[in-house]
């Protein structure tokens, strides 16, 4: 079956710095990617690619196979609307309640009636166990409410894959775990494809069915959790090395 997103060849630069470096990545139907790497791999410029804010200087990036490296703008924005995107803080309006919040997209892109929209604002909340939150304001709501939150507005177009930037960087245990509960949620109760940027070693662990270790914009190794674990590779291991031995 033909992958849900295939990257071949990728490169770019900006000036004399090459950030990222022939990049070969496929994430299949349904999957969870984890892409794994330190600060300044090349993680943030690979996710911008994938969403067509950024175009390659060489290289194609398939989406449900249609090439979009070289879209006009107008066809790319066709293409977004198969994106859902979780930012690392959530990126919540704080002037917003969380209805206002999660029905923008609605209000951008659709002409639905004020009730419609209300109703799919409030199954998307449930469906993430968020009850009678509506009114609430960003500022009342715990760190993981917010991502789930944010999650609901991800989806609330029906997206077909979702992008993680970063979900659990700055969170306590707790939160992490709850993130990490939300990301494999999701891919049951949406049906979807999911792309994870993170360099917590841990939670890619618990929720990727692929991981990716991006090193100096290069994927240096590429497979399921446990090839990656044993994999040999001296850069991968040393990434991984730190949090094995505390855990």
């Amino acid at each position: 079956m033909e992958p849900k997103i295939s990257i071949r060849g990728l490169k770019k630069r900006f000036g004399d710095n090459e950030v990222l470096k022939n990049i070969d990545l496929d994430v299949n139907e349904g999957e969870i990617c984890v892409i794994l790497g330190a600060s300044g791999s090349g993680k943030s410029v690979l996710i911008k690619h994938i969403i067509g804010l950024l175009r390659p200087d060489e290289g194609s990036i398939f989406v449900r196979g249609i090439d979009i490296s070289r879209m006009e703008e107008k066809e790319m924005n066709e293409i977004r609307k198969s994106f859902g995107m979780v930012f690392q803080n959530s990126a919540l309006f704080d002037s917003m309640t969380v209805y206002e919040n999660v029905a923008f997209p609605l209000i951008e892109h659709t002409r639905l009636k004020e009730s419609e929209i209300r109703e799919k604002v409030r199954e998307k909340l449930n469906i993430l166990g968020l009850y009678d939150i509506e009114d609430k304001y960003p500022a009342e709501l715990s760190g993981g409410m917010k991502k789930r939150v944010g999650l609901a507005r991800a989806v609330i177009l029906n997206p077909e894959i979702i992008l993680y930037d970063e979900p659990t960087t700055g969170l306590d245990p707790i939160t992490t775990m709850t993130v990490n509960e939300m990301i494999l949620d999701a891919r049951q109760k949406f049906n979807v494809t999911s792309i994870v940027i993170s360099h917590d070693i841990g939670s890619a662990f618990m929720i990727a069915d692929k991981i990716a270790f991006l090193y100096n914009g290069v994927i240096i190794e590429q497979g399921p959790p446990q090839y990656i674990k044993e994999a040999k590779d001296e850069n991968l291991q040393r990434f991984l090395h730190t949090w094995f031995r505390k855990a």
